[in-house]
């Protein structure tokens, strides 16, 4: 079994002391799937896909923890409502593990905008993408989204390099609904854009959210891929009942 303190070595001489955290992170995530009995994930052809899911992990649970900190607290509520977000997202097997990273996180100070650098560095704009929409999640999942969350929110993803179009959508893709305008939103097109505009934006969205692109980080992301791909199918069925398109 490896250990995570090894691994974390190795970031921190590699990537300073964000690789570090992210390397202890990814030794511990290992082990936990280990543990589990999944595959070796530090040989043959599953070493990538396996360290680029752990990395992700790792990742999304440095920007969880400074998420929950954002309105300056991590109430017991909140760590429950994550708790269950990662057991259903994680399994049963990475889910214990990932929350105990998580709990040694919150006393920590995160600055959020080197994670991010060093994020960017190294995920591809797909896994970035996913990483903001979990985010998103998270924020929402309490049923309500505090300013400080929004405005976290909003530096994390200019942090990563998403471009505006992209971040205007997942949003939407949270956004109340009643609000008229969100469908178009989650298709980047403006409510005035021809049928043939809409029909156009909904095969570039389908392109960008398949689950395919994330396929490499694993089952439970290629599931909240699918989620967000139907949500764009949807987006797209709702736009055309209410224009009458064909």
């Amino acid at each position: 079994m490896v250990s995570p303190w090894i691994t974390g070595a190795l970031g921190w001489a590699f990537f300073g002391p964000l690789g570090g955290l992210f390397g202890y992170a990814a030794g511990s995530l290992f082990n936990a799937a280990q543990r589990g009995g999944a595959s070796a994930a530090g040989s043959g052809p599953q070493a990538g896909p396996a360290a680029a899911r752990n990395d992700f992990i790792a990742s999304l649970m440095v920007l969880t923890a400074a998420m929950m900190k954002a309105d300056g607290r991590a109430t017991k509520s909140e760590l429950e409502v994550v708790k269950r977000f990662f057991a259903r997202e994680f399994g049963p097997r990475v889910a214990p593990e990932a929350l105990r990273m998580l709990r040694d996180l919150l006393p920590r100070d995160i600055p959020v905008g080197p994670v991010c650098d060093q994020i960017r560095s190294h995920m591809n704009y797909s896994q970035r993408l996913a990483l903001l929409h979990f985010l998103f999640s998270i924020a929402h999942a309490d049923g309500q989204l505090h300013p400080e969350e929004d405005r976290l929110l909003a530096h994390v993803a200019a942090e990563l390099g998403l471009h505006a179009a992209d971040i205007r959508s997942i949003a939407a893709m949270f956004a109340p609904p009643a609000d008229p305008n969100a469908d178009y939103r989650v298709l980047e097109v403006a409510p005035d854009a021809t049928d043939d505009e809409v029909r156009k934006a909904y095969r570039r969205m389908s392109m960008k959210h398949h689950p395919d692109k994330v396929a490499h980080l694993g089952p439970e992301f290629q599931k909240a891929a699918t989620d967000k791909f139907q949500r764009v199918n949807a987006a797209y069925a709702a736009i055309k009942k209410a224009r009458g398109m064909a």
